[in-house]
């Protein structure tokens, strides 16, 4: 389904994993001290915490500004997350064999 990209076997990290795992626990950063340094809501940094919310290109320069990373970081975890769902998703799978191509490939 996903050509030319290498999406590996297992799910990738996803965004709010590495969120939590990899800088508010080993920093001791807060969701609350987070959300404020960002200048969003404390239910904005919950949602991308619990994985409810994607991270959008606003999101990630915010994210790569507090937290010295960079947005392509940030975005390349929600892409990576994106596509591997979409290439193990069977009911878009029935869609995309269902499609009609417009040009030939």
């Amino acid at each position: 389904m996903v050509e030319g990209l290498k999406l590996p076997a297992h799910q990738p990290t996803r965004v709010g994993t590495m969120l939590k795992e990899e800088f508010l626990e080993p920093l001791k950063i807060s969701q609350g001290e987070l959300a404020k340094a960002m200048g969003v809501g404390r239910k904005t940094v919950n949602e991308l915490c619990g994985n409810r919310r994607g991270v959008t290109a606003e999101t990630a320069f915010l994210l790569a500004r507090v937290l010295g990373t960079s947005p392509e970081f940030w975005l390349n975890l929600q892409f990576m997350n994106d596509m591997w769902l979409a290439q193990h998703n069977e009911a878009l799978a029935q869609k995309i064999k269902q499609a009609r191509p417009l040009v030939a490939a």
